[in-house]
């Protein structure tokens, strides 16, 4: 606060109003502020020298800076308010997705009963677009000619189908993907279908605890199944 001018006799007052006692709360609320802060004015105000009263630009300057603190302070407080009312309305908007399955980003691809879903995200409309299924270790098992794409996340379904006509056993795959248009590659993201076994909150927001996955918050998934 910008030192106001006043008498060079300092009342009780005004120490008083300047050094609070120990026993109060060491953090002060807006409304205290406000309240000390009047209480020093009018404390300056009744000491000061007739023949050298307060300056009444800084005076009005001080008032300014304290209305620019509280009003800092409510905006605080009213975004605060704001993001707790999200996180709890993301936590129940999260609830309701378990036991549902989602697309995320991810090259998992888990084969189980001879079929195995995953999906692919393009920026853009693709004229060819391949897929490379790897077993284990890292071998290409299969290759997947998609042809013509459209730009968008959607899922797909492989059928455990090997590069020589014999079926897959059911396990843990990999997957990558290539796209292009006109010769020039497209940008695309491999997405893992997994299944939302729970619900987690924290610092980092609001996210969804997947078996294959592991943890990724509500803006990764791509699609609900």
């Amino acid at each position: 606060m910008t030192t106001v001018q006043n008498s060079p006799k300092v009342s009780a007052d005004l120490l008083a109003t300047m050094n609070p006692s120990s026993g109060g709360t060491a953090v002060d609320n807006a409304a205290e502020t406000q309240d000390r802060f009047l209480k020093l004015l009018v404390t300056q105000m009744k000491n000061q020298d007739p023949l050298n009263p307060l300056d009444n630009a800084e005076v009005t300057s001080q008032m300014a800076q304290l209305s620019t603190v509280t009003g800092i302070e409510k905006l605080n407080s009213t975004l605060g308010s704001m993001l707790a009312s999200q996180q709890a309305s993301q936590s129940l908007q999260a609830a309701g997705m378990i036991g549902h399955g989602v697309l995320v980003p991810g090259s998992a691809l888990a084969l189980q009963d001879g079929k195995g879903v995953f999906g692919i995200e393009l920026d853009g409309p693709a004229d060819a677009v391949q897929v490379t299924i790897r077993d284990g270790d890292g071998n290409a098992v299969q290759q997947i000619d998609l042809g013509r794409q459209e730009g968008g996340a959607q899922p797909l379904l492989w059928d455990g189908t090997l590069a020589d006509g014999s079926t897959a056993p059911d396990g843990l795959y990999t997957f990558e993907v290539s796209a292009t248009r006109g010769g020039e590659a497209v940008a695309v993201t491999a997405l893992s279908f997994d299944q939302v076994a729970s619900v987690s909150t924290g610092p980092a927001g609001v996210t969804l605890n997947l078996p294959l996955t592991g943890s990724v918050s509500l803006a990764d998934v791509r699609q609900i199944i």
